[in-house]
């Protein structure tokens, strides 16, 4: 959700009943400080920060949520061992994103307090082995008794009943709230996202750290640069830098990175994020009495 999910979007998902995080991937301390101390303004209710551990700013980021005594912390991309003491000494929630039972075993033997499945559907950073969704929920839910968070390929009621069928005990959304209301993307990113349809997102980057995007004029470029067996170091110069704020947050929908994960085909309109949850909660509901009222007698 890096470019998309600030105070906005993370006390608008609180205020409606969720748990809003706001994203500190696009974000130095001092910036995450001004989210935090907006986000307290907009909502009484918890919110937590999602820190990518690969950034090199990490720790002064685990600093500051540990000043602001940030009740939840979900930490991705990296290992969170390095930082779980320091951040569970103050009583902070800590839940790990995964993309494999492997990581979720070091994960768990780290002292996390719950973990997050990440199918290879989602948007933006997924897991080399490209495990789906319908595959790591269940395979994750043998391998731990931790809390479990289903992410990736999920944007309504019935996918969120599908995951807890299998196994999840919640579950995380990002792609959906992308094109909320409170979103602090920009207008062309979510208009284009209304526009996707199925196979509109395709993995980039494998080389480097595989990226699901749409595919537009740069996405093509990478395409056509692996295809003729560009190595890492060539990826990575046409990568440049600031490719995802170029593109969802300035809206330049070609020459930016547009990380946006594969259930955006089925999005169709630009919705508050309360309204979004009220939607899937509603449906949800809905879902579950059909299926005790189904023929096949779930």
């Amino acid at each position: 959700m890096v470019w998309c999910s600030g105070w906005k979007l993370a006390s608008a998902v609180s205020n409606a009943g969720g748990l809003g995080l706001i994203g500190s991937g696009s974000m130095d301390a001092a910036i995450l400080k001004i989210h935090i101390d907006k986000a307290r303004q907009a909502t009484n209710f918890p919110f937590g920060v999602n820190i990518p551990l690969i950034y090199s700013h990490a720790a002064e980021i685990i600093d500051l949520v540990v000043k602001e005594n940030i009740p939840v912390v979900f930490t991705s991309a990296g290992n969170p061992a390095t930082y779980i003491n320091k951040l569970k000494d103050k009583g902070i929630k800590v839940v790990h994103v995964v993309s494999s039972v492997r990581f979720a075993e070091k994960a768990e033997k780290a002292g996390v307090d719950g973990i997050v499945a990440e199918g290879f559907e989602a948007g933006g950073h997924n897991g080399i082995e490209e495990t789906t969704s319908f595959t790591l929920i269940p395979a994750l839910r043998k391998s731990t008794s931790l809390p479990l968070i289903a992410a990736g390929g999920i944007a309504t009621g019935r996918g969120m009943l599908a995951a807890m069928a299998l196994g999840a005990d919640g579950v995380q959304m990002g792609t959906r709230f992308a094109a909320s209301i409170e979103s602090s993307a920009h207008i062309n990113f979510k208009e284009k996202i209304l526009q996707l349809k199925e196979g509109g997102t395709r993995l980039y980057l494998r080389k480097v750290s595989p990226v699901r995007m749409i595919r537009n004029a740069f996405a093509i470029e990478i395409e056509n640069a692996e295809n003729r067996g560009a190595d890492a170091s060539e990826l990575l110069n046409i990568l440049g830098t600031g490719r995802s704020k170029k593109g969802i947050f300035e809206g330049d929908l070609e020459g930016g990175e547009l990380e946006i994960g594969q259930i955006s085909s089925i999005i169709n309109e630009i919705k508050p994020a309360a309204k979004i949850i009220e939607e899937v909660i509603g449906e949800y509901n809905d879902a579950r009495k059909e299926l005790r009222l189904s023929k096949y007698k779930f």
